[in-house]
């Protein structure tokens, strides 16, 4: 098994090569939470890209498996229940899927879960209804026996017509049997559809139904009535206010192991790059001649002195992408959206809205193409708007950064507290629509299924936690570098004196620049030029703005070019004098305001593709003034404690 296709980056969603003309697609289908993710990522490598379908602008998962000897494209199709399509990605399913269709998959490998076989085999006899060849992946059965219960596999492959076999994507077992039966299904002829009656929904429903209770009766497939301890557990985790309790104290203690655990980590990294990796390459540049020049400059004070102090919290991501991984692997997250959803509902948001919303957590871009499983468009506009009040990982960065430097001993609370704040944006800007904009939206509750309690598996946690950080490598080794760049060519630019490369920053262009802007960001205590240039580069990516602080604290000193000072050392240093003394309230205001204030330039576009530019622009428009106006809140009532 192999794949040539790469992970996803927030800022790059459509990397990687296409399939050549003439593979064999083969489309994987299922509901949620039916093990298809996993599987997926076990068959193409855990090397899959998501990428816009031509023609569509539903995301669908391509990665290149190799059946046989053949190698296929599978194709990973948003979850669904049924055919019968109440939203955006269910359409593109339903679409990709039909027998009629432009370019039908030559098979449809059907995610089955066996604890829930009723609800799965749904989708299963819906294509029976085609000419299209239908493989049954059996997932799941470890916990239908742990209940007690049990599937005949070869009667439920007579019974339903289909290839049926037991895999475990979490066991990593079951994969090559599941690509010998594709294969053999590749080479024999798509079979006759199922006879069911036409015209009549009702009766074409009970038709299905009553084929399912024939294929599950043949099968002997049963469970226990019994309650299992997953059902007691889920009494505690998903009760409306322990849940919530437990829910809260379950990312505080997230926060604090990676900030704790990252530390030492980072500081190792950091003498790295801000000394062997800085002397080196200014020993080697003298030596070919280039020493004390502009070649210098850029180099150490802007490419190593910018990603340098960047990549030194890949150890942060990288622990906090594991340890969402473990959660979400273990079936807790799922439980976590369902505590939720009760707490949005209340205040009359829409239930299925928190799971974009989630996903905005981790990158705002992904969220925002997950508002497509909102079935009416007042919803997926609103939701839209809301996304970029989600804490994305990249604003992580900063916050840790901040939190280390002025608040040391509480440094996983501070960052913690940042993402409360964002949940209480969310539903606070949502509530105030609703109630202005969106009064007669209908809103629909969370309907999803449980995943079973789980033990983390080792090769899931890792392949996860590597996509997501691939993701922020790319953008650190992307557009972050372009981004250093541009920093050092506007402050290599004089505006009153110095030559090129040769010039005190607050001289330069960018200098200028942010110094125009800078008196805006007075009231809210962080109105220091060096300050707000940074704000700039964070509209291109939030991860940026540590890159462009390292740029201009490095190069403070026009005579020590070569020099770069400590950056949490000259962030005291400006925050005290620009808030007067009061460092901590000043801080916290510019974090609030990070959180709060326009987003990046991806997650823009993505919002404009969706909802289209007026929308986008108010919606910037509406952030920057929220930002604004509780940063200077959080500051003028902080300065009276700091």
């Amino acid at each position: 098994m192999s794949s040539k296709k790469q992970a996803p980056s927030c800022h790059n969603p459509d990397a990687g090569p296409s399939a050549p003309i003439g593979t064999p697609r083969i489309a994987l289908v299922g509901s949620p939470n039916s093990g298809k993710s996993t599987l997926f990522n076990l068959l193409t490598g855990a090397n899959a890209t998501m990428g816009n379908w031509p023609g569509t602008t539903v995301d669908v998962g391509r990665g290149l498996w190799q059946v046989e000897g053949t190698e296929v494209e599978l194709l990973d199709l948003p979850g669904a229940y049924s055919l019968d399509a109440r939203s955006p990605d269910e359409e593109l399913t339903r679409d990709l899927v039909a027998a009629d269709g432009a370019a039908p998959p030559a098979v449809c490998v059907v995610v089955t879960d066996a604890a829930h076989l009723i609800r799965s085999l749904y989708l299963v006899a819906q294509l029976r209804e085609q000419s299209l060849r239908v493989v049954i992946a059996l997932t799941m059965l470890d916990v239908v026996r742990r209940r007690g219960g049990a599937v005949d596999v070869s009667a439920l492959e007579r019974s339903t017509g289909c290839p049926v076999v037991v895999t475990d994507p979490r066991g990593r077992s079951g994969d090559a049997e599941l690509a010998s039966r594709v294969a053999q299904s590749l080479s024999s002829p798509p079979p006759a559809p199922r006879l069911a009656p036409k015209g009549d929904d009702l009766a074409l429903a009970d038709n299905r139904f009553a084929w399912i209770e024939t294929a599950i009766e043949a099968s002997g497939a049963h469970l226990e009535q019994r309650q299992h301890l997953s059902d007691r557990i889920d009494r505690v985790l998903t009760a409306p206010y322990v849940g919530m309790a437990i829910f809260l104290a379950m990312m505080w203690v997230v926060f604090q192991i990676t900030t704790t655990v990252a530390a030492p980590l980072q500081g190792a990294l950091d003498w790295l790059f801000s000394g062997p990796v800085s002397t080196g390459a200014e020993r080697l540049l003298t030596f070919i001649g280039l020493g004390d020049t502009w070649v210098q400059s850029l180099l150490v004070n802007g490419l190593i002195a910018g990603v340098g102090m960047l990549l030194t919290f890949v150890p942060l991501m990288a622990i906090m992408f594991a340890l969402l991984a473990m959660l979400e692997d273990s079936g807790y997250l799922a439980r976590a959206a369902v505590v939720t959803d009760r707490l949005m509902r209340r205040i009359g948001l829409p239930g299925q809205a928190f799971l974009p919303l989630v996903v905005g957590f981790g990158c705002n871009v992904p969220a925002i193409a997950a508002t497509r499983i909102l079935p009416h468009a007042k919803q997926r506009l609103l939701v839209t708007l809301l996304v970029p009040f989600t804490s994305c990982s990249a604003r992580l960065t900063v916050y840790l950064l901040l939190a280390a430097t002025f608040f040391p001993a509480h440094a996983g609370t501070v960052v913690f507290l940042m993402y409360l704040l964002s949940l209480l944006l969310v539903v606070g800007t949502g509530l105030l629509m609703r109630r202005t904009l969106w009064r007669t939206m209908p809103s629909d509750p969370l309907v999803m299924a449980l995943p079973p309690y789980q033990r983390p598996t080792w090769w899931v946690t890792a392949a996860v936690t590597w996509q997501r950080l691939k993701g922020f490598l790319r953008t650190a080794s992307g557009i972050i570098v372009a981004t250093v760049v541009v920093v050092w060519v506007m402050q290599a630019i004089p505006m009153s004196s110095g030559t090129f490369g040769n010039v005190d920053p607050a001289d330069s262009l960018y200098g200028t620049l942010a110094r125009a802007v800078a008196p805006l960001f007075g009231p809210a205590g962080f109105g220091a030029w060096e300050l707000v240039s940074g704000l700039f580069v964070g509209f291109v990516a939030k991860e940026a703005l540590i890159s462009s602080w390292a740029q201009t604290y490095a190069v403070a000193d026009p005579g020590a070019l070569h020099t770069p000072g400590s950056l949490g050392a000259q962030l005291i240093e400006s925050f005290g004098q620009a808030s007067g003394g009061h460092s901590g309230a000043a801080v916290a205001a510019f974090m609030v305001f990070l959180l709060a204030y326009t987003p990046c330039v991806a997650t823009l576009a993505a919002q404009k593709r969706e909802v289209g530019l007026r929308w986008t622009i108010a919606g910037v428009l509406m952030q920057f003034m929220i930002a604004w106006a509780l940063a200077v809140v959080v500051f003028q009532a902080g300065r009276l404690l700091w």
